[in-house]
């Protein structure tokens, strides 16, 4: 029990990370700057140790069966802590940041679902170089860019997190049944791009040092 609370509270901490930059994001009229910025989210999480779902699910290539329900829980807690971050936001002099949400989600909304899936297998693939990359670069100024340079590329690529979209979805109060469709799509792409590096460096004849 304590370790489900553990892991929903750093999951729930998470999203209000992620949401935090989310927010600076909308906020920024350069957008070049605020790809940048929407990187202090997870910095945050990487940092403090909480537990971002895109961050975690490459690894589930390296663990048992039982990592799944995790990961799932890991899900619900991000969604929870996007989403009351976003109602919080609602409700202040800021909220105005909601109608170019609102045009963001337009746009995902009249894609379709197999574009969604491809642009999110991306962003997956670069949210476990981000994850992985803090965790075995032991280099300061390397970790740094292997935090902020991913972030950057999936905003300005406009690759789909799902995470992300969690917030920019509330804060847009974009939620339909149809949202929630994408959202899995995004899930799943973000599941299999980031579990795409794990599955083939499985075939490496060589291991480098630090890593498993």
């Amino acid at each position: 029990m304590r370790k489900t609370l553990d892991i929903f509270l750093r999951s729930f901490l998470t999203g209000i990370a992620i949401a935090l930059g989310g927010t600076v994001y909308l906020s920024c009229e350069n957008k070049y700057l605020g790809a940048f910025l929407f990187g202090t989210g997870l910095f945050v999480i990487l940092s403090f140790g909480f537990s971002l779902f895109t961050g975690k699910v490459g690894y589930a290539v390296e663990n048992r069966l039982s990592y799944i329900p995790e990961l799932c829980l890991i899900w619900l807690g991000n969604l929870a802590g996007t989403a009351a971050a976003a109602g919080l936001l609602l409700n202040t002099r800021i909220s105005g940041i909601g109608e170019k949400a609102k045009s963001m989600c337009s746009l995902k909304f009249s894609d379709d679902l197999l574009s969604v899936f491809i642009l999110a297998c991306f962003c997956g693939l670069l949210m476990f170089i981000a994850a992985d990359g803090y965790k075995v670069i032991t280099n300061p100024v390397g970790q740094m860019l292997a935090v902020f340079l991913p972030v950057v590329v999936f905003i300005l690529s406009g690759f789909e997190h799902c995470v992300a979209n969690m917030f920019y979805f509330t804060i847009a109060r974009a939620w339909d049944a149809k949202a929630v469709g994408y959202l899995l799509v995004m899930t799943l792409g973000n599941a299999a791009g980031g579990m795409f590096i794990p599955i083939v460096r499985k075939g490496f004849i060589a291991k480098e040092k630090g890593r498993s």
